[in-house]
């Protein structure tokens, strides 16, 4: 393999990350004035997604992603070097991936439909305007990142989604209390800590499906759930 190559999983790794936390940010928070997050929380998680699926794509073999290797070719050099290939490099499009990603991996995209709506979404904020007001964006967004992306990535670079987003002086705790509002699934970090919101409250709400495949996430990961059930009895009662 060229030494140009190594680095690229790396490489779109790092900036899949920075589109990560900016789509959690545009997400999870609201402000007034800032209604542009919506739209953007669509464009970020789909970068996010493409750019962690690239990079596990490109684990297999760097090459992978590029659509056309001939083009790859520099009759001037005996090297490939990253700088070409950023030149004249094409990738291929977001909705090739999950096609991509089985035949380099053998891996399917866990949850093809919030895929192929976020897709429809970025398309349509991307080259025309925003989609109708019925649809809600913020949580299409969330949607395709906790149910494709935080998999994925907890899988193969064994991080969480929860842990980036722009605020790191209040953790992830908000993002917590949105995804369980939403009820969303998420993967659970080691020392799991919420200080902000009260977890116990929070999924008591929650219909019981939902409580019985989160519980066991949080247990997996040394929580103490014992309040968490305990409410959850007093629920049922």
């Amino acid at each position: 393999m060229h030494a140009a190559l190594k680095d690229i999983p790396a490489r779109i790794f790092n900036v899949a990350v920075g589109a990560l936390i900016q789509a959690n940010q545009h997400a999870v928070y609201y402000d007034p004035g800032m209604d542009h997050w919506t739209d953007m929380s669509v464009l970020n998680a789909s970068m996010a997604g493409e750019l962690f699926l690239k990079a596990i794509i490109a684990k297999e073999h760097p090459l992978l992603i590029f659509r056309d290797l001939f083009q790859l070719d520099n009759p001037d050099s005996q090297e490939l070097n990253i700088e070409h290939l950023i030149e004249t490099g094409k990738t291929y499009n977001f909705e090739h991936l999950p096609k991509l990603l089985w035949v380099s991996t053998g891996e399917r995209l866990p949850d093809i439909d919030s895929f192929n709506r976020i897709r429809k979404a970025r398309n349509a904020i991307q080259h025309f305007c925003s989609p109708s007001e019925k649809i809600d964006l913020r949580y299409l967004s969330l949607e395709f990142l906790y149910k494709n992306v935080d998999p994925l990535i907890n899988r193969h670079f064994g991080i969480c989604a929860i842990e980036y987003h722009e605020d790191t002086s209040i953790g992830y705790d908000y993002v917590v209390d949105c995804l369980i509002r939403n009820e969303l699934l998420f993967s659970v970090p080691n020392r799991f800590k919420i200080t902000e919101i009260d977890l116990v409250e929070s999924i008591s709400k929650r219909s019981q499906s939902y409580k019985h495949k989160l519980i066991p996430r949080l247990a997996a990961k040394g929580v103490d759930v014992t309040k968490i059930k305990t409410a959850n009895r007093t629920k049922e009662r």
